[in-house]
């Protein structure tokens, strides 16, 4: 495909440069990425409608999966002109085509917010779905930090680095053991990442809400009663403390 287009719109010209002098491509390069994809749009609905051939590519993985594409796609869309896909290398799908999961739901959420609150508001969202997300490197040994502080640490995830290259690795176990692996083994390369699903509880709210009571009438403190329950049961502690309150 790459070899019958007229233009190879690209995230980083100098990337795809060494593709294109490597297998003899002809087609014109020219750049289209996050901060310029707008005005980039206009240029290929241009070419295309003067009866061009167009091909969008991203330095890695695929167009539109936390890559440039989408306001490129919606405006071609909006104009009625034909587009077709190519699936080739992402790293969601190879990263899930190697985790063994009980079901195929699964909630992908991009790049995990940096921030603390904002991350576990997230995570908690899909708790009881497979959630996976990108992180960066120098990142994830915080975010796993804040995982195990929340759920445990035997809360169960699965980090995959630098998947279809030289140093593919993945490791699954729980948190506590990842971040032990990952001290001793220093995090490089392109990281993704998946929270397990949390299984549903055995314990009913009505249980939970008995289970409060009696540690009320001994004595504990309310942010104890959340720790406790939290730690026995595996529930949320953001849920059990709305519980005790």
């Amino acid at each position: 495909v790459l070899n019958n287009v007229d233009y190879i719109a690209c995230e980083d010209t100098r990337v795809t440069r060494i593709l294109a002098d490597k297998y003899g491509f002809s087609a014109k390069l020219f750049d289209c990425h996050k901060f310029n994809e707008k005005e980039r749009s206009e240029k290929i609905i241009n070419l295309l409608e003067e009866g061009k051939n167009v091909a969008l590519v991203s330095d890695a993985g695929t167009p539109g999966i936390s890559d440039p594409g989408s306001v490129l796609i919606s405006s071609l869309i909006e104009r009625g002109i034909k587009i077709t896909s190519l699936p080739g290398a992402c790293a969601v799908t190879t990263f899930l085509s190697m985790i063994p999961r009980k079901n195929e739901e699964y909630a992908f959420i991009g790049f995990i917010p940096r921030n603390k609150k904002q991350q576990i508001e997230i995570l908690n969202k899909y708790r009881y779905t497979n959630c996976v997300f990108y992180e960066s490197p120098n990142r994830l040994m915080e975010t796993l930090e804040n995982i195990k502080e929340e759920y445990g640490s035997n809360a169960l995830v699965a980090v995959g680095r630098e998947l279809t290259k030289v140093f593919e690795e993945i490791k699954i176990n729980s948190v506590e053991e990842i971040i032990s692996y990952f001290q001793k083994n220093p995090l490089k390369g392109e990281i993704v990442a998946m929270l397990f699903a949390k299984e549903t509880s055995d314990v009913s709210e009505d249980e939970l809400k008995q289970k409060i009571d009696d540690l009320k009438e001994e004595g504990f403190s309310p942010k104890d009663i959340s720790r406790i329950i939290s730690k026995l049961y595996g529930e949320n502690k953001n849920k059990v403390s709305k519980m005790v309150i």
